[in-house]
């Protein structure tokens, strides 16, 4: 029985690990279930499912006397054998970061875990040998074609993107778009920040910079392909020219389940048919008109907190975009007025981090609101 604290238990990415738990009783347990402020999705599953710890950041869930409420991340992962972030944004980050100090196997879905303290968290990874499995469905890809390892020479490592919603628009045609627009992925279904942040290309971005991080390589080795169909996830590359690429339907069902079984399978999604699919398309990420990529690559390149500010004026503009309160390219704008504008430190400590993330939200909102 694997025992698994899952963080982010709300979510879209939660309810899906809640939905293998369902499929496989015999197989996972919950031993701790965390969220940020749906006290009332946390009361429900911890009902349903018993864990022995839960934790609500915002709001008192109704608990079963059975489970007992906590008050700090470390306390969620006393007692499991994967740790299961799936907490969106950089609130992600401490847990993360508690679970590799505790050294515990670590099935990763947020990304800005990594995009923003990729340093602190690999150190901690191998000062303490905690295990990291990705459950973005990319890098999960990868992981598959180095044998379910993160270990493995390579090439060159390719990231496959749908290209979203507008990849046909014009600069004139995305200045009209909505929120509603936007929240229309061709292929995935996912929730609305990482949604938008699809939409812009940012979030490919946020996965060339978790690249870098996982698979202990340059941001030189990385690039990315708009590949529309969704059905190859992404692509090895080898000296000798061989390619080894991971397919599927878009599913985030088997990257969740694989990191917790890992190498181990288990029966899960529906065996892919390429006479059904058909004829596959691959074609140039089109940077030029989603400079939210290039911001991403920039501050990756910089390092230092430049990614921290990134992410945190990021959040803020995609708020602001669903709210009504910017256009869609008014997004980059708010990114590249907060990287330009707050000085990059270049020791990432947490302490830095979490400066440097309140700094970029604060001049985020000064940029789109003006006060």
């Amino acid at each position: 029985m694997i025992r698994i604290a899952l963080i982010g238990c709300t979510g879209n990415i939660g309810a899906q690990v809640a939905e293998t738990v369902r499929a496989y009783p015999e197989e996972f347990t919950f031993s701790a279930l965390a969220c940020g402020k749906n006290a009332s999705g946390l009361s429900a599953l911890a009902r349903e499912f018993r864990p022995a710890v839960a934790l609500c950041e915002e709001g008192t869930p109704e608990l079963p006397a059975s489970v007992k409420q906590v008050g700090s991340p470390e306390e969620l992962f006393a007692d499991c054998d994967v740790a299961f972030i799936a907490a969106g944004g950089f609130a992600g980050l401490r847990y993360t970061l508690a679970a590799a100090e505790a050294g515990r196997k670590i099935a990763l879905a947020n990304k800005e875990s990594l995009v923003c303290g990729g340093e602190l968290v690999m150190r901690a990874v191998r000062e303490t040998g905690a295990e990291l499995i990705p459950v973005d469905s990319e890098h999960s890809a990868i992981y598959q074609a180095l044998g379910c390892r993160r270990e493995g020479t390579f090439s060159r490592l390719v990231l496959t993107a749908s290209g979203g919603p507008f990849l046909r628009l014009s600069e004139g045609e995305l200045k009209k778009v909505t929120a509603k627009d936007a929240l229309r992925h061709p292929t995935w279904s996912m929730g609305a920040k990482i949604t938008v942040d699809s939409a812009t290309l940012l979030n490919k971005g946020y996965e060339v910079l978790e690249a870098k991080w996982l698979y202990e390589t340059e941001l030189s080795k990385i690039g990315a392909v708009v590949h529309p169909e969704s059905i190859v996830h992404s692509l090895v590359y080898f000296q000798d020219g061989a390619a080894l690429a991971q397919l599927g339907y878009p599913d985030m069902r088997l990257p969740i389940q694989l990191a917790l079984t890992a190498p181990a399978r288990m029966a899960c999604c529906k065996p892919l048919d390429l006479a059904e699919i058909g004829a596959l398309h691959f074609e140039r990420l089109p940077e030029e008109r989603f400079p939210c990529f290039r911001l991403a690559l920039q501050a990756g390149e910089a390092g230092g907190t430049c990614p921290a500010i990134l992410n945190g004026a990021g959040e803020e503009a995609v708020r602001a975009f669903l709210n009504g309160s910017i256009s869609f390219p008014q997004i980059a704008e708010t990114i590249g007025d907060a990287l330009a504008g707050i000085p990059r430190e270049e020791t990432a400590t947490y302490a830095a981090l979490k400066e440097a993330d309140v700094r970029a939200r604060e001049r985020a909102r000064h940029f789109i609101y003006g006060k």
